[in-house]
């Protein structure tokens, strides 16, 4: 899977564009479209250098299940929560290899990803690994165990300088406008993800 972004632009201005595709004329998130804004979100990632090598082959791999199961049943999977209903019937969503599993932990993953942005823009005097710190105790750290914590706790503290990050992952020019409007837009559609997967009684699932 080639997740590296070669139009022009940062990988925000695509993750935009990718948003207006996101639901359907019936405002149902849509499989495809969603797995294809977290696949633009790949490289920021990689601008944390090879310390997070395990995170993004956590969250590809969590992408991966969900487009593999997407792509063995289009119709069936067009719509992004129809994975979970299917295996909270067949009692199979709490398993680790469910597409239940990879849902929630994808969506986690992104709740990091938008609070680590709202942390850098709203507190422009805060450190790279102050910015981490506070979005991994907002959205992950809960939901992890000892071991992912301790991992968690040496990646923050290898995390890049701020602004090194934000002109690998950003570029040149207005940095704030792409990012502030996909946060404000995405961060609803991940808390839609939620709402659906507590009314389902997944939404807690933990680290092993």
């Amino acid at each position: 899977m080639n997740c590296r972004v070669r139009m022009e632009g940062n990988v925000f201005t695509h993750a935009l564009e990718g948003i207006k595709h996101i639901k359907s004329e019936e405002g149902a998130i849509l499989t495809k479209p969603f797995l294809d804004v977290c696949k633009h979100l790949l490289p920021l990632i990689d601008s944390f250098g090879s310390a997070m090598s395990c995170v993004k082959s956590d969250v590809a791999c969590n992408i991966r299940r969900l487009e593999g199961k997407y792509c063995s049943n289009i119709t069936a999977y067009s719509y992004l929560f129809s994975m979970t209903q299917e295996e909270v019937k067949a009692k199979t969503a709490r398993n680790t290899s469910s597409c239940t599993n990879a849902l929630v932990w994808l969506t986690r993953a992104m709740d990091f990803v938008v609070q680590l942005f709202l942390n850098l823009f709203e507190h422009p005097a805060w450190s790279m690994s102050q910015a981490c710190t506070d979005s991994y105790k907002k959205t992950l750290k809960k939901w992890h165990g000892w071991l992912a914590i301790s991992t968690f706790t040496v990646i923050m503290k290898l995390a890049p300088e701020r602004e090194k990050f934000l002109s690998a992952v950003l570029g040149k020019g207005n940095r704030t406008s792409d990012v502030e409007k996909f946060c404000t837009i995405f961060a609803p559609l991940l808390e839609e993800n939620h709402k659906f997967l507590a009314s389902v009684g997944v939404d807690d699932i933990k680290a092993p």
